[in-house]
């Protein structure tokens, strides 16, 4: 029980993840081959150490909730982290071991919990961004047919087929020099296009864009409120233990 209250305490969560974000300053200076190639001992001396930590937080959390460590997804990407990143330590693996040292960033998640959150609202908002993907990609094809059949010939860089309209709509739908490079030549030649480049961009950017951020917040919110209520029923949980209590000593003496 000590063991489990060190681990689960705010001070300890706190430490790894300062630990956790000392070594995401440290990759990044890594990048750099000169300041790399300067303190090339000190980089390898400080991964060793912030290594050392993230094993005996894995082995204290093994030691606590044993099985049901890994009944938790955060627990398991946690170990996955941390086991490959010993397991490739000093072999030829190099590129893994470079990808497993930047994932070692994301622990970042599964330390703060609305960051878990947040992070489990996405993925359970994934159905619903599906479909709006497949509506999405109908209207992309609608309006590439579209602008094949009228503007191909106008400028036929950006619509001559179907595959390269496709491509011109993704750049407008990032909003990304669309006026200037995409819609003012065609305008100059067809005035109605307006219409074309202005509904596509209400309907996609807008609408549909808003349609996944609306699932994201609503999911987030949903996890917020059933946190919150679970926070609650703990509190009254401990509050009969320690009225129980009380009482049972009461009756003692």
């Amino acid at each position: 029980m000590k063991l489990k209250k060190f681990v689960e305490h705010p001070l300890f969560t706190r430490f790894i993840l300062a630990v956790i974000l000392i070594n995401a300053v440290q990759i990044g200076f890594g990048t750099d081959a000169s300041i790399y190639e300067r303190y090339e001992s000190l980089f390898i001396g400080l991964d060793l150490l912030i290594l050392a930590i993230f094993t005996v937080e894995i082995v204290l959390k093994l030691i606590v909730y044993r099985k049901q460590f890994f009944k938790d997804g955060w627990n398991v990407f946690d170990f996955v982290i941390v086991f490959g990143s010993i397991v490739l330590y000093n072999t030829h693996l190099v590129g893994v071991l470079r990808i497993l040292r930047v994932l070692r960033v994301l622990r970042t998640i599964s330390v703060v919990p609305s960051l878990r959150r947040l992070t489990a609202a996405l993925f359970m908002a994934i159905p619903a961004i599906g479909s709006v993907t497949i509506l999405m990609g109908i209207v992309f094809y609608v309006y590439a047919v579209i602008g094949t059949s009228f503007f191909g010939e106008i400028t036929p860089e950006y619509f001559g087929n179907i595959g390269l309209s496709a491509l011109t709509l993704f750049q407008v739908f990032t909003l990304e020099s669309w006026a200037s490079g995409v819609f003012r030549p065609i305008f100059a030649e067809v005035v109605w296009s307006w219409f074309y480049f202005v509904s596509f961009i209400i309907v996609s950017t807008f609408i549909i864009l808003n349609l996944i951020v609306g699932e994201i917040v609503n999911n987030a919110q949903k996890l917020s409120e059933h946190s919150e209520q679970e926070s609650e029923d703990t509190r009254k949980i401990m509050n009969e233990l320690n009225e129980l209590k009380r009482m049972i000593k009461k009756e003692n003496e």
